[in-house]
């Protein structure tokens, strides 16, 4: 029996946020922390955006909290309407395909793993003389680490040969900074797609795949000579 669908359009809307429900719960989210950067006077602006960065200086006296926050602030807040069209097309597809807690996790992990290594780097460079002090308080905010695993995630999604095109274009729009001067947010950028694309094993065709090749070792190969009728250990009856 094939599905009924809404018949209104505001009802095709709330079946769709319905089934992904962490996007949009973290888009309001993010939406709510713009108006405020929007509305706030420039020292508030950047108490906040400093406050809540997961840089050097707040990883070492917040560091949980730092890593959480961080991922719900952008520091443009102009640029809202477009982080609401990359997390319909990215985000909202992944989750409806892998479910939130799987979802969740995948961009969890690439968020954290992507802001530590990248922020590591920037205090090597500071150790090292090659970048200021002063970096150690830069503002690391936004959700784009976890919008690129996310991306990396989507490649499996898609059939050939548009995967192959896809995961071309990708690559290259997260790439092409890595070879032109490269700042740690791009390295960070790196870190999560590569993050996003190993994850391949929570995809629903990693399990259909394992599930494909046992029964392809198994029922799928009978004897073609034996008898369906026959009872395990005795010959087939004469016919």
């Amino acid at each position: 029996m094939k599905p009924v669908l809404p018949s209104s359009p505001v009802d095709r809307v709330a079946a769709w946020v319905r089934a992904a429900p962490g996007t949009h719960i973290w888009l309001l989210i993010i939406g709510v922390t713009s108006l405020v950067i929007a509305g706030a006077s420039e020292g508030l602006e950047a108490f906040l955006l400093h406050r809540t960065s997961s840089n050097i200086h707040e990883l070492d006296r917040h560091p949980l909290s730092s890593l959480l926050i961080s991922g719900f602030w952008i520091e443009n807040p102009a640029s809202f309407l477009l982080y609401a069209v990359l997390f319909e097309l990215v985000h909202a597809n992944v989750e409806r395909w892998l479910g939130t807690w799987r979802w969740l996790l995948t961009v969890g992990v690439a968020h954290i793993t992507a802001t530590l290594a990248s922020q590591e780097l920037v205090l090597l460079a500071i150790e090292g003389h090659r970048l200021p002090r002063s970096m150690s308080h830069v503002v690391d905010i936004g959700v784009s680490y976890g919008l690129a695993a996310a991306a990396g995630l989507l490649t499996y999604r898609l059939p050939p040969p548009w995967r192959y095109l896809y995961l071309a274009s990708v690559a290259g729009f997260f790439g092409v900074p890595l070879l032109s001067g490269a700042t740690f947010t791009d390295i960070g950028h790196a870190i999560a797609l590569i993050l996003g694309l190993a994850a391949w094993a929570l995809t629903p065709d990693a399990g259909a795949g394992g599930a494909g090749d046992a029964t392809a070792d198994g029922a799928t190969n009978p004897d073609p000579d034996a008898d369906p009728n026959a009872t395990p250990g005795h010959p087939p009856p004469d016919h």
